[in-house]
């Protein structure tokens, strides 16, 4: 008789949604971004007052347009995009919606788990866990997550993965 082979993880969409909140949170980003490259333009509008050329008007105004949209129509994109789950066996994250990204990884080869609270997230009680892993194609990131959900998160898959058999290389 021969070995049998180890079973594939089953490949199937994560159960769950990030935090609701997190669509606020990608609408402040882009709120800042419009401020990031809007601000500086606006700034020389005003100095040049009547003598601003039409080219800073018309891209100011471009730049502004193109940030609200992106703000009003991607963060509810995201939301419903942004999938997660953790079993005994892997973390799956589902990302992204321009360019999907579908991420599993074993349990087997996480090798930290870590939460992060950026400023914009303190606001929202929200937070980011970052599972690194053995894998040269980076850590499996799972953002916008209700930062009580985040620390749950964190200490069970700190538990699974002490409980796993392996050496996360």
């Amino acid at each position: 008789m021969s070995a049998a082979a180890p079973l594939a993880l089953p490949l199937r969409p994560p159960a769950h949604q990030v935090s609701p909140r997190a669509v606020r949170w990608w609408q402040l980003r882009a709120l800042l971004t419009l401020v990031a490259l809007a601000g500086p333009q606006l700034v020389v509008l005003i100095l040049l007052s009547g003598d601003a050329p039409g080219w800073l008007v018309a891209t100011t105004i471009a730049t502004a347009v193109l940030v609200l949209a992106y703000g009003v129509v991607v963060p509810p994109l995201l939301y419903r995009i942004h999938r997660w789950e953790v079993t005994p066996e892997a973390v799956y994250t589902l990302s992204g919606w321009l360019v999907r990204e579908w991420r599993i990884a074993p349990i087997s080869r996480v090798q930290t788990v870590d939460t992060e609270h950026g400023p914009l997230q303190q606001l929202l009680k929200l937070a980011s866990v970052t599972v690194t892993t053995a894998s040269a194609r980076g850590p499996v990131k799972i953002r916008g997550l209700d930062e009580r959900g985040a620390a749950e998160l964190a200490r069970v898959l700190t538990e699974t993965t002490q409980a796993t058999p392996g050496d996360a290389t």
